[in-house]
């Protein structure tokens, strides 16, 4: 196995604050690796540890075999790097945004010429090659984007919550290609993401929160210790359901999804929790629609970490 991404015990503090606690990373070739995480988990720092832009305050890390600190500049040349507020160049057309990009990194025009035609093939823009940056919708500004960081055909593709404020089915698409790039280019590729659908997506995940990974595997290893201990819940009023709820000592958790609730229970409690809520609860005056066992979700075991965490 040729491991893409080697990150060893990384730090780094601003003042008094650690962003990037003990950071311990390690990334195959040809792997779609998540870092999931709520703002300030540490995931925007990291990216810049592994660009370069920042240097560590200790611990070590490599980018295809490159030390981040001794061969940085043979690192970036590895790397497309698409930073969670990237900016165009507004009054640039489409094909002026990718020849920057290109020239910036290095390549003659003999190269970059048919190779942005290409990305303006694969990202669905070739129609709007000369429309101007700032004439482009959210979504198209999101594929110039990726486009930018293909262009030099990168090995590792580091993806800063790319689809951050834009609509699901834009996310979708951007998903698509993210997928296509990963087979018809060869990337690798890190993305950091607030969005559990998109971290399921992943080969493997890394819960991040305070600088450091809570717990690593793929989408369904996380969600397995919860198997079995996972109750929705529909009852109202909501306030005093989940007072109810709460107070009951099986009970470890209770999340609102939407207008349901989901429990987290103790191991092997399920059943004991399903034949006693819902009397307690009609007891005070609730109304219960439901109450059933569902499989996990990742916000289920995200929030479980969470709270251990704590």
């Amino acid at each position: 196995m040729v491991i893409m991404i080697e990150v060893d015990n990384l730090t780094r503090r601003f003042g008094t604050v650690t962003a990037v606690s003990g950071l311990t990373l390690s990334v195959p070739t040809g792997e779609i690796y998540g870092l999931v995480g709520p703002d300030g988990a540490g995931k925007t720092t990291a990216f810049r540890l592994l660009v370069g832009a920042l240097l560590p305050d200790s611990g070590r890390g490599s980018i295809g075999g490159h030390d981040l600190l001794t061969e940085i500049e043979a690192a970036r040349r590895l790397i497309g790097y698409l930073p969670q507020r990237f900016s165009l160049y507004p009054d640039l057309t489409v094909a002026e945004n990718l020849r920057f990009f290109a020239e910036v990194n290095g390549l003659p025009p003999p190269e970059w010429q048919p190779r942005r035609e290409a990305m303006l093939a694969f990202v669905g823009l070739a129609e709007f090659a000369h429309r101007q940056a700032w004439q482009l919708s959210g979504g198209m500004k999101q594929k110039l984007g990726l486009a930018t960081a293909l262009i030099h055909r990168p090995r590792l593709l580091l993806l800063d919550e790319p689809t951050g404020g834009v609509d699901p089915v834009t996310r979708q698409d951007f998903w698509q290609l993210i997928g296509k790039a990963v087979v018809e280019e060869g990337l690798t590729v890190l993305v950091s993401t607030p969005y559990m659908d998109e971290a399921s997506r992943c080969n493997h995940i890394g819960f991040m929160q305070h600088g450091r990974i809570l717990a690593e595997g793929t989408p369904q290893s996380l969600i397995e210790p919860l198997h079995g201990r996972i109750l929705e819940l529909v009852a109202s009023p909501r306030r005093l359901v989940r007072q109810v709820a709460a107070a009951d000592t099986a009970v470890e958790d209770i999340q609102p999804f939407g207008h349901k609730f989901h429990l987290r229970v103790q191991p092997g409690t399920a059943v004991m929790v399903q034949q006693r809520l819902p009397a307690a609860l009609t007891a005070v005056g609730a109304v219960v629609e439901r109450l059933a066992p569902i499989p996990p979700l990742l916000e289920d075991a995200f929030i479980q970490l969470l709270h251990e965490a704590i």
